[in-house]
């Protein structure tokens, strides 16, 4: 199959026909590629990962506030997140078996693993950015709209505990009187599809926690989950005390 032929095939699996197919082919470039190749780093799709992170973050908001008015910001973002999360990106792009077409070195391994969920996960998101380049705010959405449908079709709005964790603390920290829980990324290590990144979590300039995770938002999840042992570990000192 030719390179035209690949990408008839591609479209007709996203559902959507390019004005440019140049964008659509940077979108398959991974980074790992222009590293063993005379491609410049601009010539990867990180640059379109990026803007489609930002446009499908706000596509999803707007979905979630028309088509869902009567529930609260906190039952709302967390359903934005996990929609937007590079496991939910990862499976829609095994629904249209986007490793067939996305391009590596030969040091990545599509064949299975977080390396694989990574690297088509971002790749997803980088058409999800050359849509948007291509033809705008009001292309992302009706690109985006059958996702959104089947995806919120089968999404449980109840707080989970493991996702809440964020929400809780802030409640807690309100309750003693502190300030909003502030989350600073103080570092990240390993190759690029499987990156690892530490956050920290701080409330009125003390430092509680550090967390890890493959995002920023697992890490700022698991950075939560400590500072709530933390707190509560603390008023369990506090409540012994005074009634000693």
């Amino acid at each position: 199959m030719n390179s035209d032929s690949r990408l008839d095939a591609l479209e007709a699996r996203l559902g959507y026909a390019f004005g440019d197919r140049g964008l659509l082919r940077r979108a398959l470039v991974h980074r790992s590629l222009v590293n063993e190749s005379e491609l410049d780093a601009t010539d990867s799709n990180e640059r379109l990962e990026f803007l489609g992170d930002a446009a499908l973050g706000l596509a999803a908001a707007d979905y979630l506030l028309e088509h869902y008015p009567d529930r609260p910001e906190g039952e709302l973002s967390p359903a934005r997140a996990a929609l937007v999360s590079l496991r939910s990106l990862a499976r829609r792009a095994e629904t249209i078996e986007l490793a067939e077409f996305v391009s590596t070195g030969h040091g990545v391994n599509l064949a299975g693993g977080r390396s694989r969920k990574t690297v088509i996960g971002r790749a997803y998101e980088a058409i999800i950015g050359a849509v948007f380049v291509d033809g705008g705010m009001s292309e992302i959405e009706r690109f985006l709209l059958p996702w959104f449908e089947d995806f919120f079709q089968r999404y449980d709005f109840t707080p989970k505990p493991h996702t809440d964790n964020k929400s809780r603390l802030q409640q807690l920290t309100f309750e003693d009187g502190g300030q909003h829980p502030l989350y600073h990324l103080i570092d990240y290590s390993g190759p690029h599809e499987d990156k690892t990144y530490r956050v920290e979590v701080s409330v009125n300039g003390v430092v509680l926690s550090q967390g890890e995770g493959s995002s920023v938002q697992r890490a700022e999840l698991d950075a939560a989950g400590r500072a709530l042992e933390v707190l509560r570990r603390d008023r369990s000192v506090q409540t012994n005390q005074a009634a000693n």
